[in-house]
């Protein structure tokens, strides 16, 4: 290495077990609790790790890969890593995807969420035109956000409004409830019916904007982000009040948040009024400029998802010639981005066990007549023929992966040491499926022991090299292991997939491919 990192950080980021939970990742100790002379006492990298005797005696092992990460992009809220644009970046359509593949489809879903983490929005197609279907939408990647408004709100003309959005009237670009603090970060509008004249939806990429500004006017700039502008909202049951600026940026000065809305500023008394009105002039401006507003017209079916803090939206006025009917709900950016990065994890889990499927799986099987792979996936097609639950296929799957992990291989029990395949496997699995999948896996190596005491005409049809293992494994169960093993909540399970995997060792069997079984193990996934 190049720098050796401060040793508080250092320390701090340790992951073995003694300082993080291994379940969960959390710290099991306090920043106070370390020494106030802690030193580095000894370092070295070995096998990508760098190794750390520390002054108070404790160790730890640091992935070299792990520290020479490049910066991370933070938390996704500001500019960094968006895509800021003009209406022309989309003149060959807007993100979005059918509902029914972003249900079915993780990638699918991926790239609607990961459309609006980086531009702002997506439209979801086909969204069934029924009543507070919104809703579905929202908890599809996260909770409804309930206000004043209700969990949703019906956009369409209200005899006495409370808001010029339940009117036919043009709405300039704008965010919604800034008023509020936290704001309602995400918004969902759903057309159920669009058959006025006008009443065409718009976006305007508020941080473009702000970044317009920044590069056109600096000091007006500087304005909106240092001006707390107090935004006001009042009916007769409801009082919201916000002193927030107009653009809010991080301390790295990076645009985070944008609130825009005309009709909610309330009285501003600022030492310098003046230099805030003609900034806020040159800003509103700038959101009304045709090269930054995106006009389309929501149909039926129709469900647009956009960042309440970073986007504008607007409509058109309408003619009461027709029904103009959305409904409405807003969520919140961060159980998005979770669900989004739960799909990225699930999406790396299972290209980590497709490599190993075409890598180390290519291998030969314990001295049978099959690879790794192809013995694992006939014992999942066998299980599937069956009718066997998802998570039973996941497990026949997966049942052997223990032989490529952990300090003992395969080829280690094949030379008569037991290298404890169906735990490690386990372990390793734990990381993303939940114990119905993991524990049929760690009890397939006892199932095989119970049943050559349970039924003897088992272990006549063991194949040689299964007999072999079967020694080095403990061999068949005495009575009281026996009993023991079959009062076990997965014994059942552990049974079915042994008998799969007695099943699985014929030459030249035709069997679907991994790629078969990757909606099965995404869906059982944590």
């Amino acid at each position: 290495m190049t720098q050796q990192p401060p040793p508080y950080w250092l320390r701090d980021n340790c992951p073995c077990a003694e300082c993080r939970d291994p379940r969960n990742g959390q710290k099991l100790f306090q920043i106070s609790e370390l020494p106030p002379d802690l030193a580095i006492a000894a370092s070295k990298e070995l096998d990508g790790s760098l190794e750390v005797l520390w002054s108070d005696g404790h160790r730890s092992r640091y992935p070299l890969t792990w520290l020479h990460d490049p910066d991370e992009p933070g938390d996704g809220r500001t500019e960094q890593g968006k895509r800021l644009w003009t209406a022309a970046d989309f003149a060959r359509g807007i993100p979005g995807a059918d509902w029914e593949a972003y249900l079915t489809d993780p990638a699918e879903q991926a790239a609607v969420l990961a459309a609006v983490r980086r531009s702002g929005f997506a439209l979801l197609r086909g969204v069934p035109t029924v009543e507070r279907q919104v809703l579905r939408v929202a908890e599809s990647f996260g909770y409804v956000r309930v206000t004043n408004y209700g969990e949703l709100f019906d956009v369409r003309i209200e005899p006495d409004p409370n808001n010029l959005a339940f009117t036919n009237r043009a709405i300039a670009p704008h965010t919604d409830n800034p008023y509020r603090d936290p704001v309602p970060t995400l918004q969902l509008l759903h057309c159920l019916e669009n058959s006025a004249t006008g009443g065409d939806s718009g976006l305007v990429d508020g941080f473009k904007a702000a970044a317009v500004l920044r590069d056109e006017a600096p000091e007006d700039f500087e304005t909106l982000t240092r001006t707390p502008v107090p935004f006001v909202f009042r009916d007769r049951r409801t009082e919201l009040r916000a002193d927030r600026p107009l653009i809010d940026v991080d301390p790295l000065g990076r645009i985070r948040e944008v609130r825009f809305n005309n009709r909610s500023i309330g009285t501003l008394r600022a030492d310098d009024v003046e230099a805030f009105y003609a900034a806020y002039r040159r800003f509103a401006a700038i959101t009304l400029r045709p090269e930054l507003r995106l006009t389309f017209r929501l149909g039926p079916g129709d469900c647009l998802i956009f960042d309440n803090t970073r986007l504008l939206h607007a409509r058109t006025a309408f003619q009461q010639d027709g029904r103009r009917h959305l409904q409405g709900c807003y969520a919140d950016l961060d159980a998005l981005h979770s669900t989004l990065a739960v799909l990225h994890r699930r999406t790396a889990a299972l290209d980590e066990l497709a490599e190993l499927f075409a890598g180390e799986g290519a291998g030969e099987y314990l001295g049978e007549a099959v690879t790794m792979a192809e013995h694992m996936l006939q014992a999942a097609a066998a299980a599937e023929a069956a009718g066997a639950p998802d998570h039973l296929v996941a497990a026949a799957l997966l049942h052997d992966v223990g032989h490529f992990q952990g300090a003992l291989r395969g080829r280690d029990l094949m030379q008569g040491q037991d290298n404890h395949h169906s735990d490690s496997g386990a372990d390793w699995l734990a990381r993303w499926f939940g114990p119905e999948v993991t524990e049929p896996v760690r009890l397939h190596v006892a199932a095989k022991r119970y049943l050559c005491t349970a039924e003897p005409g088992y272990r006549a049809e063991l194949s040689a090299a299964s007999e072999y293992t079967l020694t080095v494994q403990g061999g068949p169960m005495d009575d009281r292991e026996a009993t023991a093993f079959a009062r076990l909540p997965g014994a059942v399970d552990a049974v079915a997939v042994r008998r799969w995997d007695e099943q699985a060792k014929e030459p030249n069997a035709t069997t679907p491919p991994f790629e078969h079984y990757r909606p099965l193990l995404a869906a059982l996934m944590k």
